[in-house]
């Protein structure tokens, strides 16, 4: 089993990374092969609507770093994205990557009954906020689960950790990274 854990967060050690990490060492500890991909030590750009995988092309033709990314999301089983809420979403090094997949998405995708590119794959969101009213920013994890099954994830979960700030990771409860742990035995196949 192949697992991609993109991680959304401009700081190295926030609370979204050191709960995708706490999951692929659990997956990888059950035998997945894991790649990791820290988005902002990438050079890389959003998508830049030239449509050309529409028109000729089954595949973002943007040469940067996020064209390994697309690659190893193409080969994986499960895919892991771990984004902090900045301004009432995702991180906008996480919102690149998420427009960058539009390119799985076939010419006729609104009206194809199969509309993506990508075999069925696993997804796992991990949200982590400051705010610690569960109820706020709730609406995001909704929406892209939204898009993402439209591009083949046929099953998604979503972990969420709220009223945590920029401290370090070392600030994530335990109860959370067991949650990780356990979204790692129920994605994973041995």
């Amino acid at each position: 089993m192949k697992i991609v854990a993109l991680l959304g967060s401009p700081r190295s050690n926030s609370n979204s990374s050191a709960i995708a990490n706490r999951f692929t060492e659990t997956a990888a500890a059950r035998g997945a092969q894991v790649q990791t991909f820290e988005i902002n030590r990438l050079t890389y750009h959003g998508c830049q609507g030239c449509y050309a995988c529409k028109r000729g092309f089954e595949h973002c033709v943007v040469k940067d770093d996020l064209a390994e990314v697309l690659k190893a999301v193409e080969g994986a089983d499960v895919v892991v994205l771990a984004s902090p809420v900045y301004y009432g979403d995702v991180t906008s090094q996480m919102k690149a990557y998420i427009d960058r997949n539009y390119s799985f998405l076939k010419p006729d995708y609104i009206t194809n009954p199969q509309p993506s590119r990508l075999s069925p794959k696993k997804l796992l969101f991990i949200l982590t906020q400051g705010n610690p009213d569960q109820a706020m920013f709730g609406d995001i994890f909704g929406r892209y689960d939204f898009f993402m099954k439209w591009m083949g994830f046929t099953e998604s979960r979503l972990i969420r950790l709220c009223g945590v700030g920029p401290a370090s990771a070392d600030a994530v409860p335990a109860e959370c990274l067991a949650e990780a742990e356990e979204a790692a035995k129920a994605l994973v196949i041995e």
